[in-house]
């Protein structure tokens, strides 16, 4: 009878382990939310080739942009779990997605199994250059003298709750224009059809560099090593809370064999300790902090409660 049972139980599991033993036998689509040339895109680019080497199969980036990356996580959710489809995943993505929508095609909480942290930017607020303010505090002088005048774009919601929060702190009110890419919101903050756009260092940095875009303050507590000059927006308005940062993570759709997750996390805690990655992104303020998917799966529930209360703060209504 127990010869029996054992036989049984060898029969139920042995699919599963032989699974997890021959992935990957192909390759592995890695589902970017966000358009090329974003963040997401770069640094899920640059995570993918150096997990692709520790994993002997290609990762192919695949962008789905749209609708702040519920398009491209959608088809993540609905995959197969079988370690071949995953998303490079981020607060927009994975915490506040369900507060900014009044109904998602999948449920944020379940669809999906952490396999890592990736690392996180802050943002830099910046304005077209002909808009005649200085600095941040001209700025909102500028926008409370003429409410709702002032305009600013957005492709991702760390941009729109960004710009909402500072405009709620700051009392003032600007008019939200959203665009499908940071990358195409940045061609119109340059070209003057918009005023002002908050987005990650990837985007910003650049343009900042370059001088083809004023740079106003970074939205973390601290001056940011990669431009010093730059205040946060907390010291340039004498504001003591104010702080928004983008953060990247790996998901592969719910029920993924543990298994493969052990793999995949593996593979990418290895990319992360990466000198070169480390190096490449760096001077785009890009932090690393590799760790295990039960570390992501407690970050994901307080980075949700933590963004839902942002989201309510900067009084955005679910569309």
């Amino acid at each position: 009878m127990l010869r029996c049972l054992a036989l049984a139980a060898i029969a139920l599991t042995g699919p599963s382990l032989a699974l997890a033993q021959a992935w990957p036998n192909k390759p592995i689509r890695a589902v970017v939310p966000f358009a090329p040339g974003s963040a997401t895109d770069q640094i899920g680019r640059a995570f993918a080739a150096e997990m692709a080497k520790q994993l002997g199969q290609v990762i192919i980036v695949d962008n789905k942009p749209g609708v702040n990356g519920m398009l491209g996580a959608s088809e993540v959710a609905k995959a197969a779990p079988d370690g071949y489809t995953i998303l490079i995943g981020t607060n927009s993505t994975n915490a506040a997605l369900k507060y900014l929508m009044k109904q998602l095609p999948y449920n944020q909480d379940t669809a999906f199994a952490p396999l890592g942290y990736m690392g996180s930017v802050p943002l830099i607020v910046a304005i077209n250059n002909e808009v005649p303010a200085k600095n941040l505090r001209e700025f909102v002088s500028l926008a409370k003298a003429k409410p709702g005048n002032v305009t600013f774009a957005s492709a991702s919601t760390s941009q729109l709750v960004s710009s909402e929060m500072l405009a709620g702190m700051a009392g003032i009110q600007m008019t939200n224009v959203p665009y499908k890419s940071g990358p195409a919101a940045m061609t119109d903050l340059i070209g003057g059809q918009v005023m002002m756009f908050t987005a990650d260092f990837a985007v910003m940095l650049p343009q900042v560099k370059a001088g083809k875009i004023r740079g106003l303050a970074v939205t973390s507590t601290r001056r940011s090593p990669a431009i010093p000059e730059l205040p946060t927006v907390n010291e340039a308005l004498g504001l003591k809370d104010y702080e928004l940062i983008a953060y990247f993570a790996m998901f592969a759709p719910a029920g993924t064999p543990p298994e493969i997750v052990a793999k995949l996390n593996a593979a990418l805690n290895h990319a992360a300790n990466d000198k070169e990655l480390q190096e490449k992104f760096g001077p785009i303020g890009f932090i690393v902090e590799p760790g295990t998917p039960e570390a992501l799966a407690q970050r994901t529930r307080t980075e949700t409660a933590k963004w839902a209360k942002a989201i309510k703060d900067a009084k955005i209504e679910p569309q």
